[in-house]
């Protein structure tokens, strides 16, 4: 049983798919804290050839409170302005006509909880690439709840009875070998190539949002980037 675990992002890169196609299991990490200034609720677009933020502002409450009890603003404006900039960055792209109604969907999604708006745009984008892991919510796993970072995953792991468990390299410093080793789960990290596409002018900037990929890549395409990473064992990652 592969297993990965990543908080629910908005509009993730494509490493974060990459991810779910290297699992069996996908568990969106929704009741950890909600850490303000993330990829909870912002990505990049690419705009005019260059790196563009887009921004879901969240409701101001408690700093401690878990992704799922955090809500976005209650702002139709808010989502329109973001649906405009999506279409003024992509409006030429070779695939805006088939990607940007399901893009405008999601963005007009009712539930403004962080947690729900973020989970629906990702199961519907994997399923749009074709994706058929299975992606659950942490929230509605029984498990120790007093238990933070490595040990969290481990009793994720080890309730979902993992044997291996995949983490993006950024996560190197977090985890470590022989912890999983000692409950039978083989440490995986996720190395996500720099794979150039066409975005439709002469630069090239990588891993903006998968809104990017969406927009200039057909399926067939897609499925094919969402194969160029690397597994690697954490002896094998170079620091």
């Amino acid at each position: 049983m592969k297993v990965a675990i990543m908080q629910p992002y908005f509009f993730p890169y494509i490493g974060y798919f990459q991810l779910i196609a290297a699992s069996d299991v996908f568990v969106l990490h929704d009741d950890v804290q909600y850490i303000k200034g993330g990829w909870v609720n912002r990505n990049r677009i690419l705009l005019n050839g260059t790196s563009r933020m887009i921004t879901f502002p969240v409701q101001k409450d408690a700093y401690d409170l878990p992704i799922n009890a955090r809500n976005y603003v209650d702002d139709k404006q808010a989502r329109r302005d973001i649906i405009n900039l999506i279409k003024q960055a992509y409006a030429k792209a070779s695939c805006y006509q088939q990607v940007f109604p399901m893009l405008e969907e999601l963005l007009t999604f009712e539930n403004n909880n962080v947690a729900r708006f973020n989970e629906n745009l990702i199961r519907r984008i994997a399923d749009y690439m074709g994706l058929t892991c299975n992606i659950i919510t942490s929230s509605g796993m029984e498990k120790d709840d007093s238990l933070a970072g490595e040990q969290r995953v481990l009793e994720i792991c080890k309730r979902l009875g993992a044997t291996d468990y995949t983490n993006p390299i950024g996560g190197t410093g977090l985890y470590h070998r022989e912890a999983f080793q000692q409950r039978g789960i083989t440490l995986h990290f996720l190395e996500a190539e720099n794979e150039r596409y066409d975005q439709g002018g002469e630069t090239w900037v990588p891993f903006l949002s998968i809104i990017d990929v969406l927009m200039f890549n057909p399926v067939e395409e897609m499925q094919r980037l969402l194969t160029k990473y690397r597994l690697l064992a954490p002896a094998e990652v170079v620091h």
